[in-house]
């Protein structure tokens, strides 16, 4: 069906939804607009490329109406003229998200497009995240049934999005959680909360001719089957998750074509109780990556999703070098201590002390000379034991951050980070980067309506393009405007600043921003999840507005 008719069944789907919920007088209309525009200029000196567009943007449109027992929306996306890291692929326009739901008691069908998550992810995860420029749900049919208070059983089909198409393989897949503090009393007295569930998915694809040599074609599998198990159990602060799941064979570009299954297990477990926390998890991940077509890179075509167990740093200098999960597999470490100085001690002074400390470390699975020496397509692959460790860091992570209000207005921000980043691991070139890096913020609240906040950042490395700066002031002046100045400059080898000014206005359900300035060539990264950003200078707007 062409974009007009899309466009005409989703119209008429509306209106009989809106017809039919007006009889009840339950209808409710809500959404969001989300427009991104770079208006973009060549600049040499940070290698920004010319552009035939003038202006280029990334708008999205959502509607959802919702009423007693059916719900429907659809989404508008326009990326005719993409912004820069979008290109190819993303190249667009249309309605590529639309579903139906209906509910009835415990009963929930949804038909058309929809995003669903089993367990942590580990052989189904579907989601949007603009930023990385993901959106790989599935379009079919889920159904969702409560039979008894704490059983919860879901069951899906369809086909996975791949920017403007669809991947020609069927994903069908069930889970189930059940919660036994709903059927054991005495767990409920005691306020213990136990949950187990499991998870199956399924992905059917067709054999392609792919060939070993000139004349051996691989013999691949029709059927990938992934099984996930979990438990979960909390009492008072105390929350531990264990997961462990598994994929039968899945020769792809990924793995490069061997026929070993893959698994992954993860352990998780906090603790939070009067000022404190505590945090500890250990992953092993090999061979892990699940996708909804065989012969697809990059961050498309992915069905499940792997933590990277990292912090998702929001400082910039912090941020510079984020590490980006690894699918042939890893051991991930992550602990974090968190502690709140009472107030009026001699570490938490008049207002208090919150302090911080976060290690996160990652490594191989084995020597990766091992692993490359059997990696012959066709083949079984590598041989390694479970608890099996490679020689080779591929990152590590050391962060200390202090909170403290120093008086009624000022309130300070002190941050030292120790990073290693496998830069050969991660990006496929330049070797171990060692940094140090510190920050420091401060916030003044100069009256109940004006606020000014300024970082300072520094980074210190031999390695890569050398030492970095930064620093950025922030007005805000309630309740609508805010004004950002910031400046990353590269002290180290090419001495290029990337400055960056930005105003902001804010009423009601509206928000728009102008800005102008350069973006530093880069990784974005959520969750282990990256995507390339090319460098780009120009002038930025952005509205978003939700009803």
């Amino acid at each position: 069906m062409n974009k007009r008719g899309v466009i005409i069944v989703v119209c008429a789907g509306m209106m009989w939804l809106s017809v039919s919920a007006q009889e009840e007088k339950k209808v409710t209309v809500n959404g969001s607009v989300q427009s991104d525009v770079l208006i973009p200029q060549k600049d040499n000196a940070i290698n920004a490329p010319e552009y035939d567009e003038w202006a280029l943007t990334n708008t999205y449109a959502d509607v959802q109406l919702q009423s007693h027992y059916i719900d429907a929306g659809a989404r508008l996306e326009f990326l005719q003229y993409p912004l820069p890291g979008y290109e190819a692929d993303f190249k667009g326009w249309g309605v590529p998200n639309i579903y139906v739901k209906g509910r009835y008691k415990q009963l929930e069908v949804t038909a058309g497009s929809y995003y669903e998550q089993f367990g942590s992810g580990f052989i189904l995860r579907t989601y949007e995240e603009r930023s990385l420029g993901i959106d790989n749900s599935l379009l079919g049919g889920r159904v969702q049934w409560k039979p008894l208070r704490g059983l919860t059983l879901k069951a899906l089909t369809g086909k996975q999005r791949r920017y403007w198409k669809l991947n020609k393989s069927w994903i069908t897949g069930a889970d189930a959680e059940l919660n036994l503090d709903d059927f054991i009393p005495s767990l409920g007295r005691t306020e213990t909360y136990l949950s187990l569930g499991g998870s199956y998915v399924n992905k059917h694809e067709s054999a392609e001719d792919i060939f070993v040599g000139p004349v051996h074609k691989l013999n691949l599998p029709e059927n990938v089957n992934a099984f996930d198990v979990r438990a979960r159990l909390q009492k008072s602060g105390f929350n531990l998750l264990a997961e462990y799941a598994q994929k039968s064979q899945d020769p792809s570009f990924d793995n490069g074509y061997v026929y070993r299954p893959g698994r992954v297990a993860m352990l998780s477990a906090s603790y939070s109780q009067c000022g404190m926390s505590l945090l500890l998890q250990a992953k092993h991940s090999d061979n892990m990556s699940f996708r909804s077509r065989r012969t697809m890179d990059g961050t498309s075509s992915m069905l499940n999703h792997l933590p990277a167990f990292t912090l998702d740093h929001t400082y910039a200098l912090a941020a510079l070098y984020p590490y980006a999960t690894h699918p042939d597999g890893e051991w991930a470490y992550q602990a974090e201590l968190g502690y709140q100085f009472k107030r009026k001690t001699a570490l938490g002074g008049r207002y208090g002390t919150n302090l911080r400390v976060n290690f996160s470390h990652v490594r191989g699975i084995g020597a990766v000379e091992q692993i490359n020496n059997k990696q012959q397509p066709g083949s079984d692959g590598y041989h390694l034991g479970f608890f099996e460790q490679g020689d080779e860091t591929y990152y590590q992570d050391i962060n200390v951050q202090l909170d403290k209000r120093i008086t009624a207005d000022w309130r300070l921000t002190l941050m030292y980070m120790n990073q290693r980043y496998n830069q050969t691991i991660v990006e496929g070139h330049g070797g171990m980067i060692n940094s140090n890096i510190l920050v420091g913020e401060a916030k003044w609240k100069i009256n109940s309506k004006l606020t000014l906040r300024s970082e300072a950042q520094y980074l210190f490395t031999k390695e890569d393009e050398g030492d970095w700066a930064f620093g950025l002031l922030e007005l805000s002046l309630l309740p609508h405007w805010m004004f950002t100045l910031s400046d990353m400059y590269n002290v180290g080898e090419t001495h290029t600043h990337y400055y960056m000014g930005s105003v902001t206005y804010n009423h009601g359900a509206h928000r728009l921003q102008v800005g102008y300035g350069r973006t530093r060539a880069g990784f974005n990264c959520s969750g282990g999840v990256c995507r390339y950003v090319p460098a780009s200078r120009g002038l930025s707007l952005s509205y978003n507005y939700n009803f």
